[in-house]
């Protein structure tokens, strides 16, 4: 996964990802990924893409923007806290998707 652009900010980044086809908004639900009703396991989907975002004052500013696809073609992004405002459900369920 190689970066070809740098967004400056998660809004800009979800919005050039939803240019490129990336429409559905994940979330991460009990060991899974969810968006509604649907839910996917970890191992149905790639990181396609993956940007990360710092804070300058405040740390609860920390996120990191992932562009992910299913093996069927779904196409979304999940946002994560990380650092401080992390929880451990989400580092396992990425560390699948890795």
């Amino acid at each position: 996964m190689q970066h070809s652009t740098h967004y400056g900010t998660v809004t800009e980044a979800l919005t050039a990802f939803k240019q490129q086809g990336f429409t559905i908004d994940f979330n991460i639900e009990a060991n899974c990924l969810a968006c509604g009703e649907t839910r996917f396991t970890a191992d149905e989907f790639s990181i396609v893409d993956v940007y990360r975002y710092e804070g300058n004052s405040d740390p609860a500013d920390e996120a990191t923007v992932y562009a992910i696809e299913s093996k069927t073609g779904v196409k979304g992004v999940l946002v994560t806290g990380y650092g401080m405002s992390s929880d451990s459900l989400s580092d396992a369920i990425l560390r699948k998707l890795h």
